[in-house]
């Protein structure tokens, strides 16, 4: 049988660096807590029974499965990178949404309230609230920048 995640919690960061957007992500990691985890993107299932927690810290090189968001940009630019994740009102789980833009977070969460209606109008439920995490950074000149978001599964 598979591991089924059991925890989650979220958590984000943004940085801007003078070298590289790899850089400016790498330091958008440490500032999420994720820099020495070995990060595995999954899709947007919350399984039935699944409880947020407080963030907390990992084991350096653990294998961590998480839905991330993340937008890189260069100086001059606004960048965000956001999740939404919501409950289903029939208590069977939830979903998680990802998103990101050259742009600000007023208009990222415009385009994951569009991606929760759309995933609930698919699969013909409704959820009991939505909940947002958006990082929104403005890049100052000379620089290059990174924004993440992610949910954190833990078993």
């Amino acid at each position: 049988m598979l591991p089924i995640p059991t925890k989650f919690f979220v958590t984000s960061g943004k940085a801007v660096s003078k070298i590289s957007d790899l850089n400016a992500f790498d330091q958008a990691l440490l500032a999420g807590g994720l820099s020495e985890q070995n990060l595995v993107s999954v899709s947007s299932v919350l399984p039935i029974g699944i409880k947020q927690v407080r963030k907390r810290d990992l084991p350096m090189g653990a294998i961590t499965h998480c839905v991330l968001a993340q937008q890189r940009g260069g100086e001059g630019e606004t960048v965000a990178a956001g999740i939404a994740y919501g409950f289903r009102e029939d208590g069977f789980g939830g979903y998680v949404a990802e998103g990101h833009m050259h742009g600000t977070k007023r208009s990222l969460k415009e385009v994951m309230e569009w991606k929760m209606g759309e995933m609930a109008n698919l699969r013909g439920i409704k959820f009991r609230r939505i909940e947002y995490r958006i990082e929104e950074l403005s890049i100052p000149m000379d620089h290059y920048g990174a924004c993440l978001a992610a949910l954190v599964f833990l078993v």
